[in-house]
């Protein structure tokens, strides 16, 4: 049995067409990337060129102090040793609890939940993609604080010999956890959306082949749907973890201004360089703009790092796969 190609066997002037068409689309489509990379390129050069002068003046260790005094014209100083810290802390714990619980959401609704329950659950997800960062910070420093008091300090006791949860617990509240549950909850919907769009998309014939061999509706989820799923869970968690690095109003409104670096989730302390960059910037002077900008380079830097470092791990699980 032979196959034809339909545009052989086509009237020459449609072929033609077709290969003009193909022509367009594959050129438009390489020139839209390289504007990415070009636009990429560019807002980097701007940050360094920005940055130059504050990091030309800077008395201090950029990358290792955690001084911060760029509101000056004589001797400033000023390091991104704690931000940076609590930038990634604060997204690692972000990610740590909205990884799981949005991989258990996005298989309950396509899996296991009745069509019209899924419905409704995936407009509610998708409508918390679309809350404000300001609303969640005021639920956060309105609510959650007081709140979560009773179960720090239950961490406190049972879980105290474990240095991220010794004490003394903040009495305050605004912590880093609570900064980072406030950012699980943000990201939570773009997680889920995600990894909800890569289940629906496994080949109908990988479930019913396991099923047919016995598996469980779970077995048939662990051996067909997780794996199948993996690169675009890890997309979406990347997704995640990228607006979690860049989160402002909501950090800015939780965390108290501080510049040091403390792996005690349950106390007050650390900052993170776009809560910092809110907070500082409507008064930076001297080269406080500049000292600014540097610090959003880093970020930068750290949110390429990344998505890249993720691009790669998905690219290797293909080869190998």
């Amino acid at each position: 049995m032979t196959t034809t190609d339909p545009s052989a066997t086509a009237p020459p002037q449609i072929r033609a067409k077709r290969r003009v068409g193909d022509a367009v689309f594959a050129n438009t489509a390489r020139g839209s990337g390289i504007l990415i990379l070009a636009i990429l390129a560019g807002v980097a050069a701007f940050l360094l060129i920005q940055s130059f002068d504050s990091l030309s003046a800077n008395t201090a260790n950029f990358f290792t102090a955690t001084d911060w005094h760029a509101n000056v014209r004589e001797n400033p100083a000023f390091g991104v040793a704690a931000l940076a810290f609590g930038t990634v802390l604060a997204a690692a714990i972000a990610l740590v609890i909205a990884t799981p619980i949005s991989i258990g959401i996005a298989l309950f609704i396509v899996y296991y939940a009745p069509r019209r329950i899924a419905a409704v659950l995936g407009y509610i997800v998708d409508l918390l993609a679309a809350i404000p960062s300001v609303v969640y910070g005021l639920w956060g420093i309105g609510f959650l604080v007081f709140e979560m008091q009773g179960f720090y300090e239950l961490l406190t006791d049972y879980l105290g010999w474990i240095p991220l949860f010794a004490g003394p617990v903040s009495t305050t509240g605004r912590t880093m956890l609570s900064a980072g549950i406030v950012l699980a909850v943000m990201i939570l919907p773009i997680i889920t959306a995600m990894s909800r769009d890569v289940f629906k998309q496994v080949p109908q014939g990988h479930q019913e082949a396991a099923l047919a061999m016995g598996a469980t509706r779970w077995e048939m989820i662990r051996m067909a749907v997780l794996p199948f799923g993996r690169p675009g869970v890890i997309g979406g968690a990347m997704l995640g973890l990228g607006r979690a690095l860049g989160e402002t109003m909501a950090v800015a409104m939780i965390l108290s201004p501080s510049l040091v670096i403390s792996p005690f989730l349950l106390q007050s302390g650390n900052q993170t360089i776009a809560a910092h960059i809110a907070l500082q910037y409507p008064e930076a002077t001297g080269y406080g703009v500049s000292a600014l900008i540097a610090a959003g380079l880093v970020l930068f830097a750290i949110t390429l790092v990344v998505n890249m470092g993720a691009r790669f791990v998905v690219a290797r699980r293909k080869e190998f796969s």
